[in-house]
C-alpha cells in the first residue's frame, strides 16, 4: 500500500492558508468575494442596459426602478450592477504591475548593494515624492483616459513604495548562508533573486499587495469621480458618484450605493491584509519565544 507524499505548498499559498485562521481574514475574504461576484455576475442580471434612458431623471425608487434613476434617466441599479467590473480588474491589474516592478527593483537593490543600491533607491525616492493622483493626472491629461493607460500609470506609481518595502525585508535575507551557498555553486543571479530570496519574503509582500490594491481602488475611483477615469456612457462606480453628486441631498441612492460598494471592496481587501500581517507578527512572537 503506497502513501502519496504530500507536496509542500507554495510560500504565498502557505501564508494565505495560515492567515485564513483569523476571523478578520475570513470576513475580508467573504466580503471581497461577494463584491467580485457582484461585479462579475451583475452585467448578466441587470434589468436594463446601463446606458439606456428608461425614464425621467431622478425618479424615486419604485418596483420598476429599485434604486431610482440617475441624472439622465438611466436605471441606477443597472449601472451599479455593470459598474463594478472596471474597478475590480483595474485595481488588481494596477496593483500587480506595481508589485512586479517594485519587487524586481527592490530585490536587485538589496542583492547588489553598493552604488547600484543607492542609485535605484534615490530614483525611487524621486518617484515617491510625487502623489499618486498627481502623477496619473499628469499623463492622463496629455495622453487620454484609456483604461490600460490608467492601469499602467497607477501601477508605476505603486512601484517606489513596493521597491522600498522589498529592499527593506530582503536586505537581511541576502546575507543568509543559503544565498552564499547558491553563489558558491555559481547559480545565476536571477535564480538567486527569485528562487532563494523571494520565497523568504512572501508574507510582507502579500501584505503590501493588499495595501496596493486598496490604494488602487481609492485612486482609480477618485480619478473617475474627478472625470479622468472611466468615461460616459460606460458604467463605473466612481463615475456614478461624479455624475449624481449634485443631487445627493434629495436622491442619495445614486451616489451612496456605488460609494458603499467601493468602500466594501476596499474594506474586504484591507481585512485580508491585516490577517496576513497577523501571521507575520505571530511568527515573530513564536520565534522570539523559542530563543
Amino acid at each position: 500500500m503506497h502513501t502519496a507524499n504530500t507536496l509542500p505548498l507554495p510560500a504565498w499559498l502557505s501564508t494565505f492558508h495560515q492567515a485564513a485562521r483569523y476571523n478578520r481574514t475570513r470576513i475580508g475574504i467573504a466580503i471581497t468575494l461577494l463584491v467580485i461576484a457582484f461585479a462579475i455576475v451583475g452585467p448578466f442580471v441587470s434589468p436594463y442596459e446601463p446606458s439606456a434612458f428608461v425614464g425621467r431623471p431622478f425618479i424615486e425608487p419604485s418596483p420598476q426602478f429599485l434604486l431610482g434613476t440617475d441624472f439622465r434617466g438611466r436605471d441606477v441599479l443597472s449601472r451599479l450592477l455593470n459598474g463594478g467590473l472596471p474597478v475590480v480588474w483595474m485595481s488588481f491589474a494596477s496593483a500587480s504591475i506595481g508589485m512586479i516592478l517594485g519587487v524586481t527593483v527592490g530585490l536587485v537593490a538589496a542583492y547588489s548593494r553598493g552604488w547600484l543600491d543607492q542609485t535605484l533607491m534615490r530614483v525611487m525616492d524621486v518617484f515617491l515624492s510625487i502623489p499618486l493622483i498627481i502623477f496619473v493626472l499628469l499623463f492622463v491629461s496629455l495622453l487620454g483616459t484609456r483604461e490600460w493607460l490608467i492601469v499602467l500609470l497607477v501601477g508605476v506609481a505603486h512601484m517606489p513604495q513596493v521597491a522600498r518595502v522589498t529592499r527593506g525585508v530582503a536586505a537581511d535575507i541576502v546575507t543568509r548562508e543559503f544565498v552564499e551557498f547558491a553563489e558558491a555553486l555559481s547559480v545565476p543571479r536571477w535564480k538567486i533573486l527569485f528562487r532563494e530570496i523571494l520565497p523568504n519574503i512572501t508574507t510582507p509582500l502579500l501584505v503590501e499587495f493588499g495595501i496596493r490594491i486598496v490604494w488602487s481602488i481609492s485612486g482609480i475611483a477618485a480619478l473617475s469621480v474627478m472625470g479622468y477615469g472611466i468615461q460616459p456612457p460606460n458604467a463605473d462606480w466612481g463615475l456614478m458618484i461624479n455624475e449624481n453628486r449634485g443631487r445627493i441631498a434629495s436622491r442619495p441612492l445614486a451616489v451612496v450605493s456605488p460609494a458603499v460598494c467601493i468602500a466594501l471592496f476596499a474594506f474586504g481587501i484591507n481585512m485580508i491584509a491585516e490577517g496576513i500581517a497577523g501571521t507575520m507578527s505571530g511568527s515573530h512572537r513564536k520565534s522570539g519565544g523559542e530563543q
